[in-house]
């Protein structure tokens, strides 16, 4: 077969375009003419080829431009999330703040006058966080809102014979607790009683309550009592203050 730089460089004038034996295009002519479609097919093929790299080449250079304009549109999803958001949780818990208090009085409490409003005092803290005695001591304060469980017990003694009565009720920022009084009766020298029950009470706080009392014989009183070999001394008052029930 004739190398395609001899057929190119074919000179026309020199070899016949028609052979007189066949009367068809001389061989010479066929193979300039074949190897030109031959260079002219593979330079199309490469032409064709270099432009589907092209094309290869600008669809993923589209694509990664998309992925691109994706990633962009995410992180300034991100930054706009984490700008309008708050470095603490959304709700944080509040721990409870417990408080409660113990009180009583080692003295014997007296009513120098029958029909009269007396309020009972305490001299000794037991226990206290929150809740605390005042000035006069009768007051116990609060040092936070909620609704408190107010729980006492007095020893009332009777020094005499006949029958008297007492009457014990809850008084709150100075003013008498409507419906918390209740009456106790007691008969003969050295009877001897214990009044004991609670009160449910709001309170905010810097409010005080006060545990008062009413006797129709002075000889009513509320008695503290020594202590024994065997049993700890009585207290005339005993007073537990707590907050275990929600405001």
């Amino acid at each position: 077969m004739l190398e395609t730089k001899t057929l190119v460089n074919l000179t026309p004038p020199r070899v016949p375009l028609v052979d007189p034996r066949t009367n068809g295009i001389s061989r010479e002519w066929y193979l300039f003419l074949f190897s030109q479609f031959s260079r002219s097919k593979s330079l199309t093929d490469q032409t064709n080829s270099n432009q589907v790299a092209i094309e290869t080449t600008d669809l993923s250079l589209q694509a990664t431009q998309n992925s691109l304009a994706s990633t962009q549109a995410t992180v300034a999803d991100l930054e706009t999330a984490l700008a309008s958001s708050t470095l603490g949780p959304l709700y944080t818990p509040q721990l409870p703040r417990l408080r409660y208090g113990a009180f009583y009085d080692t003295t014997t409490q007296t009513a120098a006058a029958i029909n009269t409003a007396y309020a009972m005092t305490f001299n000794a803290t037991d226990i206290s966080q929150g809740v605390y005695i005042g000035t006069p001591t009768s007051r116990v304060y609060v040092d936070t809102a909620n609704v408190y469980n107010i729980q006492f017990s007095a020893q009332l003694d009777k020094t005499s014979g006949g029958v008297g009565i007492v009457w014990i009720w809850l008084r709150k920022n100075g003013t008498n607790v409507a419906n918390s009084a209740s009456q106790v009766r007691l008969q003969g020298n050295d009877a001897e009683q214990i009044a004991a029950w609670n009160f449910l009470l709001p309170m905010n706080a810097g409010d005080y309550f006060e545990l008062m009392w009413e006797v129709d014989t002075t000889s009513i009183e509320i008695t503290a009592f020594a202590a024994s070999a065997v049993h700890p001394a009585v207290p005339s008052v005993i007073l537990t203050v707590t907050d275990n029930i929600s405001a």
